[in-house]
This record gives structure tokens, C-alpha cells and sequence, in this order.
């Protein structure tokens, strides 16, 4: 009998072989194992922030968009509509200045906005849910003397002006709700994230 020569270099190889090849196989098996440990796409839907296309929005119109399960509303107000929220009487409404009313420190003012023109709210009322609806015509004989466009809720009767402030006398606590956002350039704006915070 011949004693086996053994070849190092040989073995060295396949052995080298072998664990790259087992490296790359546990990769792989590794992917969908970590994969598993992400937010679902419903999930990310659900309280991702989204990017909202405003370019064609033409003034007096109201744009509806999904955020968090809730509708969002973006409405470009006219010159007039915000002529009638700068002479507004204070006294008809039960939070004006939006002391005790959820939004954004930026839009701590008369138009509860960042920029005048641009009114973005959770389109929820703030008494049981339901969605107001946008009447925004001053001429509304259905809504009551003195209305000068806003949202009416027909579930109760709950009415808020074109920045979303509540009325007094109505069933609804408080202003609607500005949710976070900001402007991603002229045309887009983000619904859910201002200043690199992501609500």
C-alpha cells in the first residue's frame, strides 16, 4: 500500500470554498428572518408621513388626503377668505386665539397656518367624529345667519370658520386639529413631519 500524499493547498481551497459559499447561503436565509422584524407597508401607511401634491390646487378648493386613517384636508384660501377671518367676530367663537386647541406652535394664529394661503386640518369634528362638510359659500342658508364660510358638521351641528375655529353654542369642544406638516418645496407639502419631527 501507497501512503496518501496529502494536498494543503488542495484542501485549503475547497475548505475556503465551502465557508464562502455557507456565508452566503445564511445571508440569505438571514434576509426575510430580519425583513420580518419591519413595520408592514399597512403599518408604515398607517402613521407614515405623506407627501400631499398641491400644485394644481386652485384657490377656494379643498384637497382630501389619508393620513393616520383620517382625512386630512389642505384648502387654498382665497383673498376674501381670509379678508373674512382678519375681521371676524372674536366673540362668536368659543377658542379664538386656539388656546385650548391642538396645533403646531406655527399655526398658533388668526389662520391656524403656516402660510396664510394653505389651510391644512384633520377633517374630523371634535365632538363625535363625524367629517364636517366644506362649505365654504358666505351665502349658505342651510348653516345660519352670519356664516362666512367654513365647515359644517350635519351630524350635530357643529360649525367652525375657515381656519377651523369653532363656534360657540355648538356641540363641539374645541378647534379642529392641524396636524404637523411642512412645505417640501412650492407645489408638496408633508402631512406628519415638521422640522425633521415625525408626529
Amino acid at each position: 500500500m501507497r501512503d496518501a500524499v496529502v494536498d494543503t493547498s488542495r484542501r485549503r481551497f475547497l475548505t475556503g470554498t465551502t465557508v464562502v459559499i455557507g456565508g452566503i447561503g445564511a445571508a440569505f436565509a438571514a434576509v426575510p428572518f430580519i425583513s420580518s422584524f419591519q413595520p408592514s407597508a399597512r403599518a408604515k401607511a398607517m402613521g407614515a408621513p405623506v407627501d400631499v401634491d398641491i400644485s394644481k390646487l386652485e384657490p377656494g378648493q379643498r384637497l382630501i388626503q389619508k393620513w393616520r386613517g383620517k382625512p386630512v384636508w389642505v384648502v387654498r384660501r382665497t383673498d376674501e377668505m381670509l379678508e373674512n377671518l382678519n375681521s371676524f367676530d372674536a366673540v362668536a367663537l368659543r377658542d379664538p386665539q386656539s388656546d385650548q386647541s391642538e396645533q403646531p406652535r406655527y399655526a398658533k394664529n388668526v389662520w391656524r397656518s403656516e402660510k396664510p394661503e394653505y389651510l391644512v386640518l384633520v377633517g374630523v369634528c371634535t365632538h363625535l367624529g363625524c367629517s364636517p362638510s366644506y362649505v365654504p359659500d358666505m351665502s349658505a342658508p342651510d348653516v345660519g345667519i352670519g356664516w362666512k364660510g367654513g365647515f359644517f358638521c350635519p351630524c350635530h351641528g357643529s360649525k367652525f370658520d375657515l381656519a377651523g375655529r369653532v363656534y360657540n353654542g355648538v356641540p363641539a369642544p374645541s378647534n379642529l386639529v392641524v396636524p404637523p406638516y411642512k412645505f417640501l418645496t412650492e407645489g408638496k407639502l408633508r402631512v406628519g413631519e415638521d422640522d425633521g419631527v415625525t408626529a
